[in-house]
């Protein structure tokens, strides 16, 4: 499995004081140095993190690639179709939420989303559609078009370590079995930590998670390459 290194955070912080530290692209150099194999950064409507500016520079800086998440929004996906960054993930999003709450409902939209990602597939960009871990929602995945999805893991990190922690990994693992039979590439994440992280290895064919909370939580007390390079060390 291969670590995407969600930034978000670092922005979160940086703009709590409207400045310009910590720098997001001296973050991004940072988890590229110490094993992150991506970058990921999610544009929202609201911009609330990660600003238009952070995703220009971010895809002439990095060495790796970069993931963009976003919404179904016209205006991001005009960012996207110029700035080709090598994947995006389309995500859910609402402007209460302190979190994605969940996986995008692609098989209730499946001709507007099929709509959306066809400009940006055209354009040479890798498409994975963040959903949650349910056949219906693996098969409208593929009828959409894109390339990849991304199974909502926050149902999984939150169940750990309780009774129905099981229930919860099982779910995974039969989305992700299914979706590969279907010929689709799957990555996870959500919700991923240093503690929940290693029962990933128990399902095959995962391509690549995407954590960021986890590894910021923790770069505050021992720094950003420390704490890339421990959760790398756990995927591998």
């Amino acid at each position: 499995m291969l670590l995407g290194v969600n930034i978000d955070h670092v922005a979160t912080l940086r703009n709590a004081r409207g400045g310009f530290e910590p720098d997001v692209i001296k973050a991004a150099l940072i988890c590229e140095g110490n094993g992150a194999t991506s970058i990921t950064t999610h544009l929202r409507e609201d911009r609330r993190h990660i600003k238009d500016d952070d995703v220009y520079k971010l895809v002439s800086v990095i060495k790796t690639r970069l993931n963009l998440e976003m919404a179904m929004a016209d205006d991001i996906r005009k960012i996207a179709l110029e700035i080709k960054p090598h994947s995006i993930c389309l995500v859910p999003e609402k402007r209460q939420e302190i979190t994605t709450e969940g996986g995008l409902d692609v098989a209730g939209q499946l001709e507007k989303v099929t709509n959306f990602i066809r400009p940006i597939i055209e354009n040479g960009t890798i498409v994975s559609l963040f959903i949650d871990a349910e056949n219906t929602q693996v098969e409208a995945a593929y009828k959409s078009g894109a390339q990849f999805i991304e199974l909502h893991t926050g149902c999984y990190s939150n169940a750990f370590g309780k009774d129905n922690e099981e229930f919860e990994f099982q779910k995974l693992k039969s989305a992700a079995e299914f979706a590969q039979n279907l010929g689709l590439k799957v990555n996870a994440g959500h919700g991923l930590n240093y503690n929940n992280v290693h029962r990933m290895h128990e399902i095959k064919g995962i391509y690549e998670l995407n954590i960021g909370h986890s590894i910021v939580s923790k770069a505050v007390f021992e720094g950003l390459g420390k704490a890339v390079f421990e959760m790398r060390e756990l995927i591998k």
